[in-house]
């Protein structure tokens, strides 16, 4: 990590040549200007840059969709300011010469904050949660799949007959992770330097799956360091001649999931939250969970992963250390935590962990109680809630709740549910191979 002081004396040295400004968008990727650094310093740091407000208003092609209210023709797609913030400075190692800066969206009045922004929609959370007296631990556990071919060739191949890194199911296998330990290595190796603290690598059941685990952190500093991951490994994967993919479910074996561990602490004392407080707050995750579902599956692919025997959830039920559950209870004393399991590696981290705060300090205002504990296989209990099963499903529970609009805001709910509208359209007028194969010549 750097300070403004030692981004300085970097510049001076010819060590950094260029810094990286960066917000995050809908659909959780990085977006931002590369900038000069001497210029970085002279300009930048004292009066922020600008950016076109469509990078919120926009499909997963960056084409211009109607719907928004914020940014739209009509308003003339003006800009917002990017606003560093500065505690997120920091070198990125596989970049050489580079550093970069997160940066809050405010409008160009340099006060409003952007109130579909994701990053402000986690810290308003937070700001709520703070006020109650609490403060929120975070962990992001992102899998994904690796390919021999590189992004190019991927693309050339219309995505299909690509080669995995690993020929069969790679689950704890040291053989099998050594056969891309290079790969893995720089990542997390290089993530160290950017100022993340990784813990492990290990593969997954999937041809050529994997995960590289990171140390759990407070919410907003998670989901900082989340993006920068994600957005760094494709880059690694990039320089390396190679691809990975976070999509939900990239083919008919085992999805990419992100699970989530979240804890409380009394921001008081530092201590971790008692059992009380924890089970009014898991009791609000679950009241939430299904009307919330969209901030944790926000794309079509997403809700391939739901698959009994899968170990992606399908009953919105809670266990002591069970993988059949959407809510996981993990780890004793201090460690104490749940795990959410129901995001898949597309999600938008901070959208999911505002989700999850939301559903924290709703629990914990209404004293809601805990529903008994769940023992045995939650995908045959046919009186669970359910995982919506469809983009659809999870888009109409959204806009119906009046817990989202008390939560969010209506602004917020108006907007993504326009993000999941446009999502659904876009698929909806494409034709897929499963349709060419059944009806070309059959039908």
């Amino acid at each position: 990590m750097l300070t403004i002081e030692q981004l300085r004396i970097a510049v001076d040295e010819g060590e950094i040549d260029t810094v990286v400004v960066a917000v995050t968008d809908m659909q959780g990727r990085l977006q931002g200007k590369r900038f000069y650094a001497p210029h970085f310093l002279a300009e930048v740091v004292a009066h922020g840059t600008e950016g076109c407000n469509y990078l919120l208003a926009v499909d997963v092609d960056m084409n211009t969709v109607d719907g928004y209210a914020m940014s739209s023709w009509a308003s003339g797609y003006g800009d917002f300011a990017m606003i560093p913030d500065f505690s997120t400075l920091r070198r990125i190692p596989w970049q050489p010469g580079t550093a970069l800066v997160l940066a809050d969206l405010r409008w160009l009045d340099g006060e409003s904050p952007v109130a579909a922004s994701p990053r402000q929609i986690l810290q308003a959370q937070l700001a709520g949660l703070a006020e109650a007296g609490y403060t929120a631990y975070t962990g992001t556990e992102l899998e994904f799949v690796a390919y021999r071919d590189s992004y190019e060739e991927a693309y050339a191949k219309g995505y299909r007959d690509l080669t995995p890194a690993n020929v069969f199911n790679a689950d704890y296998s040291l053989l099998q992770t050594a056969r891309i330990e290079p790969l893995l290595r720089r990542i997390r190796n290089d993530m160290a330097g950017a100022g993340l603290v990784p813990e492990s690598a290990k593969g997954e059941c999937n041809l050529g799956q994997h995960e590289i685990a990171f140390r759990y952190d407070e919410a907003l500093r998670n989901a900082d360091g989340h993006v920068l991951y994600k957005n760094g490994a494709k880059e690694i994967a990039s320089l390396e001649g190679v691809s990975i993919t976070f999509m939900a479910k990239p083919n008919a074996r085992e999805g990419n999931s992100c699970h989530i561990h979240f804890s409380l602490r009394d921001t008081g004392s530092g201590t971790r939250v008692d059992e009380k407080i924890f089970h009014h707050a898991m009791a609000g995750l679950l009241a939430t969970m299904r009307e919330f579902t969209l901030m944790y599956a926000p794309n079509i692919n997403s809700y391939k992963r739901y698959q009994a025997g899968s170990f992606a959830p399908t009953a919105v039920r809670w266990g002591n250390d069970n993988r059949t559950c959407a809510l996981r209870v993990v780890g004793h004393g201090a460690s104490l935590r749940v795990e959410n399991r129901v995001p898949g590696a597309d999600v938008n981290p901070y959208l999911a962990i505002a989700a999850m705060t939301a559903g924290a300090l709703h629990g914990i205002r209404n004293e809601l109680p805990l529903e008994d504990i769940y023992t045995g296989n939650a995908y045959q209990d046919d009186t669970a809630p359910r995982v919506p099963s469809t983009l659809r499903e999870a888009l109409t529970l959204w806009e119906a709740s009046e817990l989202a609009r008390a939560a969010f805001g209506e602004d917020v709910v108006a907007h993504y549910a326009n993000n999941a509208r446009v999502e659904l359209a876009a698929f909806e007028a494409a034709v897929t191979d499963w349709e060419l194969q059944r009806g070309f010549e059959r039908l």
